[in-house]
C-alpha cells in the first residue's frame, strides 16, 4: 500500500496508520474482545461500525501488516482475522491510552475497568497478555505455563463483575 507521507516524524507516521476513527477500535475488539470474524466485529461493536467501513478498515489493516486473513477451518464461508506481531505490540500503547482516558475523560466504570487493571498490572501483565495473543494469533508456544484464567479472561471477569454490581446496586443519580 502506497501512502503519501507528510513527514518522517514517528508520531505523524503512527497517526497515518491509526488516525482514522475505526482502526484502533477494530484492533481493541480483536485484542481485548477476542473477535476474529467479520460478523463478530460488526455485530458486537459498541460504537456501531458500518459494514462497508469495517470491510475497508480490515483491508487497510491487512495492507499495513497489522492483520492477516485466512480461511476459517471450522466454516467454509468464513474468514478468520489474526493479529500480527506488529499489532500485538500495541498492547502497552492501548494500556497507556486507557490510563490517560481514565484520568482525563468521562469514562464509564464498566468500560474502564479493563484499563484500570492493565494500568495496575503494568509491563509484566502486558507481556503476559502479548504472550497469550502470540499463542492465539501466531501459534507461538507460551513462554510461561498458562495461567488460569488468561489475562483476557481476567479483564472480562472484572468487566462482568462491575456490570453485575451495577444491576444489583443501581446508581441513585
Amino acid at each position: 500500500m502506497s501512502i503519501d507521507r507528510r513527514s518522517g516524524c514517528p508520531i505523524n507516521l503512527s497517526l497515518e496508520v491509526f488516525g482514522d476513527r475505526w482502526s484502533l477500535i477494530i484492533l481493541r475488539d480483536m485484542i481485548f474482545g477476542g473477535k476474529r470474524h467479520f460478523r463478530e466485529l460488526l455485530n458486537f461493536s459498541l460504537e456501531g461500525i458500518a459494514s462497508n467501513i469495517l470491510a475497508d478498515r480490515l483491508k487497510r489493516l491487512m495492507q499495513l501488516g497489522l492483520l492477516t486473513k485466512a480461511d476459517d477451518p471450522s466454516h467454509k464461508q468464513k474468514a478468520i482475522y489474526s493479529l500480527t506481531e506488529m499489532a500485538i505490540t500495541l498492547v502497552p500503547i492501548m494500556a497507556h491510552l486507557g490510563a490517560w482516558g481514565r484520568v482525563w475523560l468521562p469514562v464509564s466504570e464498566e468500560l474502564s475497568i479493563r484499563a484500570e487493571l492493565l494500568e495496575k498490572g503494568g509491563p509484566q501483565l502486558w507481556e503476559q497478555f502479548m504472550d497469550e495473543l502470540r499463542h492465539e494469533h501466531l501459534g507461538m508456544p507460551l513462554k510461561a505455563p498458562p495461567s488460569a484464567p488468561t489475562v483476557r479472561q481476567q479483564l472480562q471477569a472484572a468487566y462482568e463483575a462491575v456490570v453485575a454490581r451495577k444491576v444489583v446496586e443501581p446508581s441513585t443519580v
